[in-house]
Formats: structure tokens, C-alpha cells, sequence
């Protein structure tokens, strides 16, 4: 569990939020779908060389899922089993439990949360934060570990404004694939 549990501490430095970027139209609000929870992590996780893999086991009332992360030594961690009841006896229902259970899976495997606009929109000033020289900083960092932490700070000093975490998560994203390109 050495190697696993190393990777696992750097990779949680670049995890950011998981964004609220779906509607719910039956509550009317906002929440942080699957693709928002695994693109969270995903960097992370890949980038301190684990894989993301979320078994199933068969289940007649519903879905069970186990995220498990795979290190590239070999080691893994499974994260225990989730099982969530399907609301109906068909694919709809299954395909909905499935992808609930995955997400709420992921996200504690992860120790993850959605971001807490409500909470953020009470305490946020009324004006958005200026973020450019984080932008800057992240364009111009020097290692993965710098990056990361910067990357930590730009999305804090948004203050819950998801538009200018966007732009932070593109400016990470651009980053990497420039840092890539310089290595080639």
C-alpha cells in the first residue's frame, strides 16, 4: 500500500470541485453530475499514475458499485461497496441508480464534495474576484506540484463563481498540454 498511498496523497493536491454545472428540473436546482464529479479527479488520479476503474455486482433490487483505484505498481485500493436501489424495474431505473451510485461512489472514494454555492452566494461579494494574476501564475508554473497548488488557489480566490472556475480549470488544462508539447 506504500506506492498507492503516495500516489493517492499527491494526486488529492490536484483534485478541484466538482462543479454544479447540471439542472435538476424536477427541484429546480443545480448539481454535480458524473462527468463533473470525474473530471474533478480524473487529472489527479492519472497524473500520480492510478486509474479510476468503478466495478458493479450484480444486484436484483438495484445497482452496487466499489470504485477502486489501480496504482501503476500494481497496488490497489478498493473503497468499499455502494448499493443503491433502483426507483423502477427497468433500464431507466437502473440506468438512473447506476449513475447515482457511481457518482456518490466516486466522491467518497475521492473525499470530494460538490461545491457549496448556496453557502458560497451568502458569503460572496457582490462583485466577481479578480483571478487574473492566478491565471498568470498558472500559465507560468514551473512543476506539476507548483502547478497543482496554484491551480488550488485560483480556484479558491474565485469565491464560488463557476464561470471564472471554468477559466481556471481551461487555463490548468492548457498548462498541461503545453508542458506535454514542451516535452516532446
Amino acid at each position: 500500500m506504500k506506492n498507492i498511498a503516495t500516489a493517492l496523497v499527491k494526486a488529492q493536491k490536484a483534485f478541484g470541485p466538482a462543479l454544479k454545472s447540471s439542472t435538476n428540473p424536477h427541484f429546480r436546482s443545480r448539481y454535480a453530475d458524473l462527468s463533473a464529479c470525474v473530471e474533478a479527479v480524473i487529472e489527479g488520479l492519472n497524473g500520480a499514475g492510478i486509474a479510476l476503474i468503478q466495478r458493479t455486482s450484480e444486484d436484483h433490487v438495484g445497482v452496487t458499485v466499489e470504485t477502486v483505484f489501480v496504482h501503476e505498481s500494481g497496488e490497489m485500493l478498493e473503497c468499499g461497496k455502494l448499493h443503491v436501489p433502483a426507483s423502477k424495474q427497468d433500464p431507466q431505473g437502473y440506468g438512473s441508480a447506476l449513475t447515482y451510485a457511481r457518482r456518490y461512489s466516486l466522491m467518497a472514494a475521492c473525499a470530494i464534495a460538490p461545491e457549496d454555492d448556496d453557502g458560497n452566494a451568502a458569503s460572496r461579494k457582490p462583485s466577481a474576484p479578480d483571478i487574473t494574476d492566478h491565471l498568470s501564475a498558472i500559465e507560468a508554473s514551473a512543476t506539476s506540484d507548483e502547478l497543482a497548488t496554484l491551480y488550488k488557489a485560483a480556484l479558491e480566490a474565485c469565491q464560488g463563481n463557476q464561470g471564472l472556475q471554468a477559466k481556471v480549470i481551461a487555463a490548468k488544462k492548457a498548462r498541461v498540454e503545453r508542458a506535454k508539447q514542451e516535452k516532446a
